[in-house]
């Protein structure tokens, strides 16, 4: 599947891969900064933004998608960012095509199973009536027992269209039914990825824990994994200069030894 894709800058190609029910445009002003150094392509995963929509979302899927995409741009190698599902797709890209992927940067997940409550989330989206007339105000009311974040809310309302008649932008039904695949992580993968790993972590979040590390260093042997202060899941969201600062780290051409 060719995904949408906007693109600013040049230099080194460098793909953001956002989270479950975001899209490109979360990556904004993250893109704007890095394209002062870089070819920032910020790519609508399938059933998200304006990308297609068709069902199985697995993340060899995924990853193939993001391929395909970055192959019909000519931007390979490329260094590859994601947060959260879209963590999971570049790690997934990188498993398994690693000569194609230079520095893989991860926010906020690790490659394990997760149960999240995304479910719920799904559902109350779903039942929100989608009538003529309908507001933002009575949407945002009518998912307030799922999601009793108004940040959270605003965020996953971005995805509904106010027009005549309401709709979602998103595959709302295809992300539902493949959210098993979205939250999991295959069990057993038997591959590597030597290149520079970043995980980026929030130090109040509980989605990459000490656990984890073994399987994140059997997968990718030469990862770091660094923690933001007083950062949640949202890390780009909640400290964007600490987050933005520690992408531009990573993203640093490696230095010849001895120097």
């Amino acid at each position: 599947m060719i995904l949408h894709a906007s693109e600013q800058g040049s230099g080194p190609p460098l793909a953001l891969l956002h989270g479950l029910f975001g899209r490109s445009q979360n990556f904004g002003a993250l893109a704007r900064r890095l394209a002062a150094q870089h070819r920032v392509i910020s790519l609508d995963l399938r059933n998200h933004g304006a990308s297609p929509h068709a069902p199985g979302m697995d993340y060899a899927t995924m990853a193939e998608d993001v391929r395909e995409t970055l192959t019909g741009r000519s931007a390979w190698p490329a260094c590859v960012l994601g947060h959260s599902m879209g963590g999971k797709v570049a790690m997934m890209l990188a498993l398994l095509h690693p000569a194609q992927v230079q520095t893989l940067i991860v926010g906020d997940i690790a490659p394990v199973a997760y149960r999240h409550g995304n479910r719920g989330i799904a559902d109350a989206m779903a039942a929100i009536p989608l009538m003529p007339g309908l507001t933002r105000a009575a949407a945002d009311a009518a998912l307030a027992d799922a999601v009793p974040l108004p940040a959270v809310r605003g965020f996953l309302l971005q995805n509904l269209v106010f027009a005549q008649t309401p709709y979602w932008r998103i595959g709302l039904l295809e992300i539902a039914a493949a959210l098993g695949d979205i939250e999991g992580w295959p069990d057993e993968l038997a591959t590597h990825y030597t290149g520079p790993a970043w995980f980026i972590t929030g130090a109040d979040s509980d989605y990459v824990l000490p656990e984890h590390r073994p399987v994140i260093a059997r997968l990718f042997p030469a990862s770091r994994i660094l923690a933001i202060p007083d950062a949640g899941h949202w890390l780009h969201a909640d400290q964007p200069d600490a987050f933005a600062r520690l992408v531009e780290a990573a993203l640093l051409p490696p230095r010849a030894p001895g120097i």
